[in-house]
C-alpha cells in the first residue's frame, strides 16, 4: 500500500512540473495615464463622465462657467468698434485743398498769359505761385497727419482685436474636452465646485493597449531587440493562464538593481535591464496587475 502511494505522489509531482511553466521575466503592467485639469476659473457647471465612461478625443466632458468672459468679450467688440469708427477718409479730407490747388494753378496759367500781354505784372504771378505752394504743404501736413492718426486707430483696433482672440480662447477654455481615448479611471471634482487653472478634473488612460514594464538579466538582454515579437502571461481563471502576444517597444540603456517585488529568470541578479512589451488588452489585462515574459 505504501509503495502504491509513493508512486501515486511521484506521478504528481512530475505532472506538475511538466504543467508548470518558466518565464524570462516578470513585470507589471502601465497604460498611459493623462490628468485633464481644468483650464479656465469659475464654478463647474456640469461634468458629464463618471469613472469607468469609455470617450473619444474631443468628448466633451464638462463646462465651467464663462458669463463674465462672455460679457467682456462683447465690451472689447465694442471698443474695437468704436475705435474703427474714428478712422477718417484721408482723400476726402483732402480733396478741398486739392480743389483750391488746381483752382490758383488755372488762375496762374490765365495771369502768366496777361504777362505775355503786358496786362498783368511779375508780382501778381509771383503771388499766385505762392499760395499754391503755401496749400500744397498745408495738402502734405494734412495727409501726414489723418495717415498717422488713422494708423494709431488702426493699431488700437488690432490690440483690442487681440485681447478679443484671447478671451474667445478662455471661453473654449472653458469647455472641457478628453485629450485622448480611453477610459475614465477618476473624476475628482464634482459639479458647483469652483475651478481654478490646473486643477485635477479626471484621470483618463488608453487601456486598449498596455504596457508591460519588465526585467531582463544581462544575458537576456544581449539577446534583445527593439521590436522582438514575445508571449506575455496573465493569470487566468482556474483553468491557468492567458497567453498573449507582446511587441519589444523599449529597451533601457542601463542597468539597476532588481525591484523587491519583480523576480527574475535568475533569482539571484542583482543588477537587471528594464525593458517594455506593447500588449493588446482584451479587457483582462489591469493596470498594476502582474504579467510574464517568454522570450
Amino acid at each position: 500500500m505504501k509503495k502504491i502511494l509513493i508512486i501515486a505522489l511521484a506521478a504528481t509531482v512530475m505532472s506538475c512540473a511538466k504543467e508548470e511553466k518558466t518565464y524570462d521575466a516578470s513585470g507589471v503592467f502601465e497604460a498611459t495615464e493623462v490628468i485633464v485639469s481644468a483650464k479656465a476659473q469659475g464654478e463647474i457647471l456640469s461634468l458629464t463622465a463618471d469613472e469607468g465612461d469609455m470617450v473619444h478625443a474631443g468628448d466633451l466632458l464638462g463646462t465651467i462657467d464663462s458669463k463674465k468672459l462672455s460679457i467682456q468679450k462683447e465690451q472689447l467688440k465694442q471698443t474695437q468698434q468704436s475705435t474703427s469708427s474714428r478712422q477718417v477718409d484721408v482723400s476726402a479730407q483732402i480733396a478741398a485743398l486739392q480743389q483750391q490747388v488746381a483752382n490758383l494753378q488755372r488762375e496762374k496759367a490765365r495771369f502768366e498769359s496777361l504777362l505775355k500781354a503786358n496786362a498783368a505784372s511779375q508780382k501778381q504771378v509771383d503771388d499766385i505761385g505762392y499760395q499754391i505752394s503755401v496749400a500744397q504743404k498745408q495738402i502734405a501736413a494734412l495727409n501726414n497727419q489723418l495717415t498717422t492718426s488713422n494708423q494709431s486707430l488702426a493699431d488700437q483696433s488690432q490690440a483690442v482685436g487681440e485681447q478679443i482672440n484671447l478671451v474667445e480662447q478662455q471661453i473654449g477654455d472653458a469647455s472641457v474636452s478628453a485629450p485622448l481615448a480611453g477610459t475614465v479611471l477618476q473624476r475628482y471634482c464634482e459639479q458647483g465646485e469652483y475651478a481654478v487653472p490646473g486643477k485635477p478634473l479626471y484621470k483618463i488612460a488608453d487601456l486598449t493597449v498596455m504596457t508591460l514594464r519588465a526585467y531582463v538579466t544581462a544575458d537576456q538582454f544581449n539577446g534583445l531587440k527593439m521590436g522582438q515579437k514575445v508571449k506575455v502571461y496573465i493569470d487566468g481563471s482556474e483553468n491557468g493562464t492567458r497567453e498573449y502576444d507582446g511587441t519589444v517597444t523599449w529597451i533601457a540603456s542601463r542597468a539597476e538593481f532588481t525591484p523587491k517585488t519583480i523576480q527574475t529568470k535568475d533569482e539571484r541578479a542583482n543588477l537587471v535591464y528594464a525593458i517594455k512589451v506593447k500588449v493588446n488588452n482584451d479587457g483582462y489585462i489591469k493596470i498594476g496587475m502582474y504579467g510574464d515574459v517568454k522570450l
